[in-house]
């Protein structure tokens, strides 16, 4: 528990520092860049800095390409993601479910770049807001995609020890795992 408080807190001040980095990088640009969106970024964070209104952002922001296949926008997207992850203290909102999406979205962004620290970003999210299923059934999906079988069924072992909710999810993902299925659910379970 020590060494993933330590991992946790690293990396809060890694965001932190690169946070303030971007930022200033950001500040010099504002006037030639209209897809900055700082102006909503600050709106959302002086007024309701909640949760719901991130995510409905950030949702927002990812329908203006394919992360994927567009390099400038997964960066944007991951340093936003980051600023998100950064202004939600997980005390206050690890029961929420945005802020699970989030963590979740955030992780899956990160592994299109770098998978040790998207595996980081699936613990962070595990550990925080480890009552929704989907949070379990996504970090044993990275797993999955990195080849790690066993992994991914302790994730989902786990899940169900910790009572993740529903349940329904997991037992689904654990059969799709025991059939050899490439993916833990489908569109349609998801």
């Amino acid at each position: 528990i020590t060494s993933i408080m330590n991992r946790v807190r690293n990396l809060k001040n890694k965001y932190r520092n690169e946070e303030n980095i971007t930022d200033e990088f950001n500040y010099t640009k504002i006037s030639a860049d209209t897809t900055d969106n700082s102006g909503t970024v600050n709106q959302i964070m002086m007024t309701t800095n909640n949760p719901e209104d991130w995510l409905c952002f950030l949702l927002k922001l990812e329908k203006k390409g394919v992360p994927q296949m567009d390099v400038s926008l997964l960066n944007r997207l991951i340093g936003r993601y980051s600023q998100a992850v950064t202004a939600l203290p997980a005390e206050k909102y690890s029961q929420d479910e945005s802020y699970a999406r989030i963590l979740v979205r955030f992780a899956e962004l990160k592994a299109l770049q770098d998978p040790e620290e998207a595996r980081d970003q699936f613990h962070l999210a595990r550990l925080n807001c480890k009552k929704f299923a989907f949070v379990h059934v996504a970090f044993a999906q990275f797993e999955l995609s990195q080849e790690n079988e066993k992994k991914c069924k302790q994730i989902l072992q786990k899940a169900v020890e910790c009572s993740a909710v529903p349940l329904e999810l997991l037992e689904t993902a654990l059969q799709n795992l025991q059939l050899k299925k490439k993916q833990l659910l489908s569109d349609e379970e998801k």
